[in-house]
């Protein structure tokens, strides 16, 4: 994670299209109460399983006392996802994927909706497949910004997952 203050990150353009079925567990993930309770929501789901993006609204549900963002909405927004898509990419029956650690720096108060992206690519899912025999573990370290609509970083967050191959 950068020290240096707000950066740009802008939201994707593209994002992959969204199937029937990724559409239902968007749905799904939005009524989940522990996720609802955060005041996020997520905003669509690639059909690969690969990319999700997150609204966070600002509104009377996530704003603090300060008039911002409440730092748990911002953190409970990110927290399930990169673990969510490892889980939907790898083999639930032969892999074991469960969050580890997670560090969230606040770099600019929230006074909008702000957004999160998450994107596992191929190539990490093809590296975690190589690089794991049965019965071994390695964590994954993944990082999320959280931006505005212009791209401005508000906050970053960092995700530390344990992966292992069952035996």
């Amino acid at each position: 994670m950068s020290d240096d203050g707000p950066e740009r990150a802008p939201l994707r353009d593209d994002p992959p299209a969204e199937t029937l079925r990724t559409r239902l567990w968007r749905h799904g993930y939005n009524l989940f109460p522990a996720y609802r309770g955060t005041g996020a929501r997520i905003d669509h789901i690639g059909g690969d399983w690969r990319y999700v993006r997150v609204r966070i609204p600002f509104n009377w549900r996530t704003r603090n006392v300060v008039g911002a963002i409440f730092g748990g909405s911002l953190y409970g927004a990110v927290d399930p996802v990169y673990m969510s898509l490892l889980r939907r990419n790898l083999d639930t029956d032969r892999y074991t994927v469960w969050d580890k650690a997670a560090d969230i720096r606040f770099r600019k108060p929230g006074r909008e909706t702000l957004y999160a992206e998450f994107e596992i690519e191929g190539a990490e899912l093809d590296r975690i497949r190589e690089a794991l025999s049965p019965g071994e573990s390695f964590d994954r370290v993944y990082e999320v910004a959280i931006v505005d609509a212009e791209g401005v970083v508000h906050a970053e967050c960092e995700k530390t997952l344990y992966v292992r191959q069952d035996e």
